[in-house]
């Protein structure tokens, strides 16, 4: 019986973090413009966050695992099911049998800041990866202690419209490393930097 070779059929898999970061930037600054005070968190903002934000996250975090990326993985996946469980929480009051589990802010804050930590954590590894990446997890834990700071203080209208601010430049990061990544790679060189971290010394 012919053998496969797993190894050549693996450099031959489409690299999902594009789809990832794209689904994650748009909704970020879907979401932190509606922060930021220019529309309301309305179903436009919902259904990005379920189906771009939430779906095509979890999309690429299993395509991540087959290609053997545990960062890419654990960040996607979770991500993923943050804009989920984020939607569900916003939604879950609104329904019949919901109601009697309204989100207080201090509970919301304490789930920013629980997010915040795990971006945090994710941060020290993007340290060996790129530049981009590095800002987009460090802007991304600045506003998930920003916007659990805001929720934290009774929903502190002015901290939580700047903390919009900052995730709309966080968004936007997203959306120009997707970019950068699918350029790169289908002009096969440096179209658009991503500034590599420098490989240790042995």
């Amino acid at each position: 019986m012919a053998q496969v070779n797993t190894k050549a059929a693996d450099v031959l898999l489409a690299n999902p973090a594009p789809l990832g970061l794209m689904g994650f930037g748009m909704t970020t600054v879907m979401l932190n413009l509606s922060n930021a005070g220019y529309f309301a968190t309305d179903s436009a903002v919902l259904a990005m966050g379920i189906f771009f934000g939430g779906i095509a996250q979890i999309i690429a975090g299993c395509l991540e695992f087959r290609k053997g990326n545990t960062f890419g993985m654990t960040a996607f996946l979770s991500y993923g099911l943050f804009w989920e469980s984020f939607v569900a929480l916003l939604v879950i009051p609104q329904t019949s049998w919901g109601k009697a589990f309204a989100f207080s802010t201090h509970s919301v804050g304490a789930y920013l800041v629980l997010w915040g930590i795990f971006t945090l954590l994710m941060f020290v590894s993007t340290l060996r990866l790129n530049g981009c990446l590095m800002f987009v997890f460090g802007s991304l834990f600045i506003l998930f202690f920003m916007l659990g700071a805001g929720f934290l203080d009774n929903a502190n209208a002015s901290l939580l419209k700047y903390a919009g601010y900052e995730g709309i430049i966080c968004g936007l990061s997203a959306m120009y490393t997707s970019f950068a990544l699918v350029a790169n790679e289908t002009y096969g060189k440096t179209i658009l930097p991503t500034f590599p971290a420098r490989p240790r010394a042995n």
